[in-house]
């Protein structure tokens, strides 16, 4: 085991290395460039002052030594500074990730609490109504767009019923009651179409566990049905949805 572990620690240095590397072969070979982001809105674009730009932001260098200057500078733990906002990177993440975290843990939690609940009660009771009601919710989360649902959140409350969400962002530790009031609408949002992958493969899951031989045994031995599934056959079920969560 410890030799796995090492082999796919020593994997993750290349990995890196090409994933970087793609990404910052592709960032430059999109169309446009990030001077006329800069510079072509606030003054006329020419060549000159095109050129001058360029040079002080060093993007006149070969890309291969731009890309080496990069990766030597997030050992040093410096990521850079973002060419369009003049603001270093590291402080954009400082700010933005707790965010983004928050909204993330917040999302998973709603779309599990239901998701493997529903997923469990549709194998244990297949092919009733509401195993049917469970696999076209969850195929019809999974189809849904989450920026078409935020738009629908946003807009048809307030045509119907002038409300809308709250947008102005408060931090937990300021105001934690505000700070979740904020969240639960996106993050319910973005919970639909976590669980929807997660109740399929629950159910999916359920169905393969509770025809196993010892689910059998189980049975045969008299236990009550809550017993075999939650102590038995649930948390052999759960090992790949915790895969998938962690994905």
């Amino acid at each position: 085991m410890s030799t796995y572990i090492i082999r796919r620690i020593v994997l993750i240095i290349p990995t890196l290395f090409f994933v970087t590397a793609l990404v910052f072969l592709v960032v430059r070979l999109l169309p446009g460039d990030v001077v006329e982001n800069i510079i072509g809105q606030y003054t006329p674009l020419t060549e000159g002052n095109r050129e001058a730009v360029r040079h002080d932001l060093g993007l006149d260098r070969p890309w291969l030594v731009q890309y080496f200057d990069f990766v030597g500078g997030v050992f040093k733990g410096d990521l850079g500074t973002s060419l369009q906002y003049q603001q270093p990177i590291t402080e954009a993440l400082r700010s933005k990730l707790p965010v983004s975290a928050e909204l993330g843990f917040l999302a998973i939690a709603i779309g599990l609490v239901w998701a493997i609940p529903i997923g469990v009660l549709a194998a244990i009771r297949q092919d009733s109504l509401l195993d049917h009601l469970a696999r076209s919710a969850a195929i019809g989360f999974i189809a849904m767009p989450t920026f078409w649902l935020g738009t629908l959140v946003v807009v048809l409350p307030n045509v119907w019923w002038k409300w809308a969400p709250p947008l102005n962002y408060r931090s937990f530790l300021d105001d934690p009651l505000e700070n979740l009031y904020l969240l639960i609408f996106p993050a319910a949002i973005l919970g639909l179409t976590i669980s929807g992958g997660v109740m399929r493969l629950t159910r999916a899951q359920m169905l393969e566990i509770l025809r196993q031989d010892y689910i059998r045994t189980a049975w045969s031995k008299g236990l009550r049905e809550r017993t075999i599934v939650v102590r038995h056959a649930l948390k052999n079920a759960l090992i790949p949805v915790i895969t998938l969560v962690a994905l």
